[in-house]
């Protein structure tokens, strides 16, 4: 008989994040759903710990991924999850914060070029800057567009 002490087994999330982030360096990031997308951003502010149970919770809150990084951060910080210990975690300030500000650097991304550009000159290209402009803003607004034939 041996005296060999017995395996503890290892917890379903050991490694997790570096295994994410190997398939995101090697698949590109286009094949990842969108709560891990989310987790890959979340690592950043919340350094230790499980985060797919917030990644997920923020999803099922707020619909969709869009939707997530649209939400205030009062509303943000509203999001708990139970992780795999049992623990309630959920978005902090800075976390919140963090989400806030890549949406709005998102929306600068799309609207540069629009910005560079004199002239909206499709139906395609109106929706298109109606839809960035307007699609998450938190109250109704009127805008005027002056267009012509051109």
């Amino acid at each position: 008989m041996t005296d060999a002490a017995p395996k503890v087994a290892k917890p379903h999330h050991a490694g997790h994040r570096e295994r994410l982030r190997e398939r995101a360096r090697g698949g590109g990031l286009t094949h990842l759903p969108d709560y891990e997308l989310l987790e890959l951003f979340l690592f950043r502010s919340q350094p230790q710990g499980d985060v797919k149970p917030v990644a997920k919770a923020l999803l099922a809150r707020f619909g969709s991924l869009s939707a997530v990084l649209a939400a205030s951060v009062e509303d943000l910080m509203t999001v708990r999850a139970e992780d795999s210990k049992g623990r309630m975690k959920g978005v902090g300030a800075e976390t919140a914060l963090d989400l806030t500000a890549l949406h709005e650097v998102s929306r600068r991304v799309v609207r540069e070029p629009a910005a560079r550009r004199p002239v909206i000159s499709s139906w395609t290209a109106l929706v298109s800057y109606v839809r960035v402009a307007l699609q998450h803003e938190p109250r109704e607004q009127f805008r005027v567009l002056y267009l012509d034939r051109k």
